[in-house]
């Protein structure tokens, strides 16, 4: 996700300050914002005051081998293992892979799975979005099916000029 920042600068901030605004159970809490894979120690020394720690900020998570994906694990691994509350952005396309390992057995961890649907308010009222398997009875119980108007309440909806108040950490 490339964001307009104050620097007009185009390269992205490897760590950005600001509170959650997602409607997340770390919503409103002081958050440290990191882009990309991050030694332990860079990540730690921007924790002063910090609540909530999001990984993958920017839509930066997205390991393309094993190893990457291990990596991002350790890195966040390290925060839970602290009682940090700690979020991480996954695409759609990675959640199959990501259950392989451990994150989503700590109480502290909050999994944000990302799912793009572009033009969004031209979709009629009817639309439905379903929540499948892989394949027929194959890892679910079955299936859900959500209301697409009724998913884009206003009490879950953030606007895009909200997030204009995170301070770039230099």
């Amino acid at each position: 996700m490339k964001r307009d920042y104050e620097s007009g600068n185009d390269e992205s901030p490897m760590f950005f300050l600001g509170n959650e605004i997602e409607h997340t159970p770390a919503y409103g809490l002081k958050t440290l914002f990191v882009v990309g894979l991050q030694h332990v120690d860079d990540v730690t020394k921007h924790l002063h005051g910090v609540e909530h720690i999001f990984f993958g900020a920017n839509h930066s998570y997205n390991p393309s081998i094993p190893e990457e994906h291990f990596a991002w694990e350790e890195m966040i691994y390290y925060f839970l293992k602290k009682d940090y509350l700690c979020s991480l952005d996954i695409p759609i396309n990675q959640v199959e892979e990501f259950n392989d390992g451990v994150l989503c057995e700590f109480n502290n961890f909050i999994p944000q799975i990302r799912v793009p649907i572009p033009y969004v308010k031209l979709w009629n009222y009817n639309t439905m979005v379903k929540i499948d398997d892989k394949g027929f009875n194959i890892s679910n119980p079955g299936v859900w099916t959500h209301s697409l108007h009724k998913l884009m309440n206003r009490e879950n909806f953030t606007s895009w000029d909200r997030y204009k108040n995170d301070k770039v950490i230099k």
